[in-house]
């Protein structure tokens, strides 16, 4: 098969995204070097093409004052990792003066992070997220290009998720690197996290049916070929939902019903025969999925996890651990006071819990359970500010170019405040590429 050099770039691309997905999202420091030597090649190979370089030109010219803060934001993580005298360390960061006083380490020299090697892998992952955007622009700049990824996720998510109910109906062993510690009632497939693995299904089903909407609506002359993609692309769609349903999560479940929910209301807008085409395939899904698979497979778990949500946040258990979701985000808010100028460090809030918690068997917490919360403690308002700065000024025009934004806007909203995925590096890369891409190409 001959194959331009846009499409080998493509695939490549998507190769990237596949390895995520089968690392748990990304969410190690092995992973994320590796993924940066990725991205980092495949920037070089496409910056070599003229064409893509006045893509990306373009793009530098249209998004200057934006590219300008992010960039201030990477030179703030970096002075959060480069060792400082002690002394001046009282200016920048007086609770992690006071921590090394407590140990009575005689050292001269500290960074502001509390953990500077996994602040500097945050920091690669802050690169590779950036390289992610100008790829994004170079390579995917028609609209055909954009349904290819949506034919991608399609099939990554009922791959992911036709492994992830076939570990689950087996007890979820544990398989080469696929370890599943704690969720053994639930489908997690190459992820630790139910809800992480849940929400990268969704993903995959938003993007599913965004490919069987528009093609809905779109009359092309190769009929047969579409109509097999759509047949393929709907068989897809069942997996990625028995997937999500399987997993319990709360949150992916929740998203799930809204998702759908969003795609049948839209489709009542325009009330023509393509629509109400679509509109039949989103009821079938709805049906299958929620009233047949999830008797099939069994729901309880789930029914039960939504009653007792009160309990879980105010009183019993989280999870694992013996301290509630609500005091680890007490937690969280109590160090935001402490670290609240220059932050703590990327990837730092395990080492911080663990100074406040160390009988770490008992109590245990790697992240905050409020993404809005661990950005914030871990950035300061400085670095916080920085981020927020470039990213307002990228989207702030284009963040409601489309209908589907205000869907992602919403589940950016829960995520920040109830969750910790957006931590996550694959997570994070599937919200940037929807955004850039959830709009008409020119």
């Amino acid at each position: 098969m001959n194959l331009t050099k846009n499409k080998k770039y493509q695939y490549l691309f998507f190769f990237i995204i596949f390895i995520y997905s089968i690392f748990n999202g990304g969410n190690s420091n092995i992973v994320i070097q590796v993924n940066f030597i990725f991205v980092s090649l495949l920037f070089f190979l496409c910056i070599k093409d003229k064409n893509y370089y006045q893509h990306l030109n373009k793009f530098f010219k249209e998004n200057k004052l934006s590219i300008f803060f992010y960039f201030l934001f990477l030179i703030y993580l970096l002075f959060q990792i480069i060792p400082i005298p002690i002394e001046n360390l009282k200016f920048f960061s007086i609770q992690k003066f006071n921590i090394l006083n407590q140990l009575n380490l005689n050292i001269s020299y500290s960074s502001i992070s509390l953990s500077p090697s996994n602040s500097f892998f945050q920091l690669i992952n802050f690169i590779t997220l950036f390289t992610f955007v100008l790829i994004i622009k170079m390579i995917f700049y028609t609209e055909r290009h954009k349904f290819r990824f949506y034919i991608f996720l399609s099939f990554l998510g009922a791959f992911s998720s036709f492994v992830a109910v076939l570990l689950y109906l087996k007890g979820n062993p544990d398989l080469f690197f696929i370890k599943n510690s704690f969720y053994k009632d639930s489908s997690t497939g190459f992820f630790i996290n139910r809800t992480v693995f849940s929400l990268f299904l969704l993903f995959c089903l938003v993007g599913s049916l965004q490919y069987l909407k528009i093609y809905n609506n779109v009359n092309n002359k190769n009929n047969n070929k579409i109509f097999f993609k759509k047949i393929y692309v709907r068989i897809f769609v069942i997996f990625i939902c028995i997937g999500i349903i399987t997993s319990s999560s709360r949150i992916g479940n929740f998203f799930l019903l809204l998702t759908l929910f969003y795609y049948l209301i839209q489709s009542y807008f325009i009330n023509n025969q393509q629509n109400t085409s679509f509109r039949n395939i989103v009821f079938l899904i709805l049906f299958f999925d929620i009233l047949i698979v999830g008797y099939y497979f069994g729901t309880d778990q789930l029914i039960q996890r939504f009653l007792f949500l009160n309990e879980e946040f105010l009183i019993s258990k989280i999870e694992h651990q013996n301290l509630s979701r609500l005091q680890i985000i007490n937690f969280g808010l109590e160090n935001i006071k402490k670290f609240y100028l220059f932050g703590y460090g990327p990837g730092s809030f395990e080492t911080l819990f663990q100074i406040d918690y160390p009988n770490t068997e008992e109590n245990f917490a790697n992240h905050a359970h409020s993404s809005l919360i661990q950005f914030i403690g871990e950035f300061g308002f400085i670095g916080f500010t920085l981020l927020i700065l470039s990213i307002f000024k990228f989207f702030w025009h284009k963040i409601f170019f489309d209908k589907l934004n205000i869907l992602l806007l919403v589940f950016l909203f829960v995520l920040l405040s109830f969750d910790f995925s957006l931590h996550i590096p694959l997570i994070q890369i599937l919200f940037i590429i929807f955004f850039i891409l959830n709009k008409k190409i020119e």
